[in-house]
């Protein structure tokens, strides 16, 4: 059967006048217009295509390629606004995608872009974007594994950095600290999560370098306060020569790295050192 907002393999049925038929299953017979038929195509073949409702409300297949399918997120740009219905994405087909008033998440205007997920309206059965992205992502527990590659489209900016999603279905986030320069929101980028925090959220690292850089340093100096009890005589102030013996590492490298500890609710900072958290702190 023939999945609407997905790309299909389907059979060629037969030829006509409009185009080729193609076999949807139970959606019965889809039309590819001839337009998009491509070179050596033949009933009896297959075709890969990709699947979606007219102006009309027809089932049609098309060849084109659409910046996402159901289920995926991706940045779009404002084509057009309807005050009564919403506004209409441009995402690569030849119909624009509609983002419905009641999936926005703000006001829009013509030339506009905006982060949404395509998704299948239920009682429509026709393909919209959402803007509403808190009800379309973390609604199934994450279960990465700690340096696990994933796919990460950014999202927002934060007081403490980026926020990400994280393969089309999770929060993550990444540290200021962590970047040599701003992301730009809409970016596709690979990442390897760092770490799960309690409430479920991802902490991400960009690159697999980025990955080995900072989490065994972290994991070193926590290892490192484990072994001294839990408290150490150094923090921002420290000289770097202290930090480089101790930890063995920059102090630059120790700054960044003790505060992404105290974001993570890992360490306290306090004036005359550094201390390993406790389920009692609050920070």
């Amino acid at each position: 059967m023939a999945l609407i907002g997905k790309r299909n393999l389907l059979p060629i049925v037969r030829s006509a006048q409009p185009g080729f038929y193609l076999d949807g299953g139970t959606h019965g017979e889809i039309l590819l217009p001839g337009r998009y038929v491509p070179p050596g195509a033949t009933p009896g073949g297959t075709i890969d295509v990709f699947v979606y409702r007219d102006s009309e409300d027809r089932l049609v297949a098309t060849t084109q390629k659409p910046k996402a399918a159901v289920g995926e997120f991706t940045y779009l740009q404002v084509a057009a606004v309807s005050p009564r219905i919403g506004v209409f994405l441009n995402w690569g087909l030849e119909k624009d995608l509609l983002l419905p008033i009641r999936e926005m998440d703000g006001p829009l205007n013509p030339g506009d872009w905006v982060v949404v997920q395509v998704a299948l309206d239920e009682q429509t059965d026709r393909l919209v974007a959402s803007a509403r992205l808190n009800r379309r992502l973390d609604l199934t527990p994450a279960t990465y594994g700690e340096g696990e590659a994933v796919k990460l489209l950014v999202a927002s900016k934060s007081p403490l950095g980026y926020n990400l999603i994280v393969n089309d279905a999770h929060w993550g986030l990444i540290y200021d600290s962590e970047l040599p320069a701003g992301l730009k929101i809409g970016d596709l980028l690979a990442g390897y999560v760092r770490r799960i925090r309690p409430d479920g959220k991802l902490d991400l690292a960009l690159g697999q370098a980025g990955y080995r850089r900072i989490g065994p340093l972290t994991d070193q100096i926590i290892a490192i306060l484990q072994a001294k009890g839990g408290r150490l005589p150094y923090h921002d102030n420290s000289l770097p020569e202290e930090i480089r013996e101790v930890f063995g590492m920059s102090k630059k490298a120790f700054k960044q790295a003790i505060g992404l500890l105290f974001r993570e609710r890992r360490i306290y900072i306090e004036p005359d050192g550094i201390r390993l958290a406790t389920p009692e702190d609050k920070i």
